[in-house]
């Protein structure tokens, strides 16, 4: 059974740091490519960044020069560096797992299968 649990979120003022986490149980991470959404109140769904299996990457242009996603296969983990936090960033972030479809689908949410709950992050000015 394949489980995502996202960690690393909460409140910071604006300008500020956090790295989200995202460990993996119940599948091997290598294979497929990863993702991180979020939902902000009264918005819709966004994909923010994507990594597909060797490392290729696709960032939101909302937080380009400011979000680095990577991963660590060998800790089956998934992270996301975020970095002059904005306000408008406030949102839940919920990271997902599914087949590599390329790189220009890294930021489509129907590339992806597994989501998990998602971890809350607060930006206030």
């Amino acid at each position: 059974q394949v489980q995502l649990l996202e960690s690393g979120g909460g409140s910071v003022q604006a300008g500020g740091s956090l790295r989200l986490s995202c460990a993996a149980s119940g599948y091997t991470y290598s294979d497929y490519s990863l993702g991180w959404f979020r939902q902000g109140p009264g918005k819709e769904p966004e994909g923010v960044a994507g990594i597909d299996p060797i490392g290729g990457r696709n960032t939101a242009e909302s937080v380009k020069g400011r979000f680095t996603i990577s991963r660590d296969n060998a800790k089956n983990t998934l992270y996301l560096r975020m970095s002059s936090l904005k306000p408008e960033d406030t949102a839940t972030y919920y990271c997902a797992l599914g087949a590599n479809r390329g790189h220009g689908r890294l930021l489509k949410s129907e590339t992806y299968v597994h989501w998990g709950q998602g971890t809350q992050v607060t930006v206030s000015s």
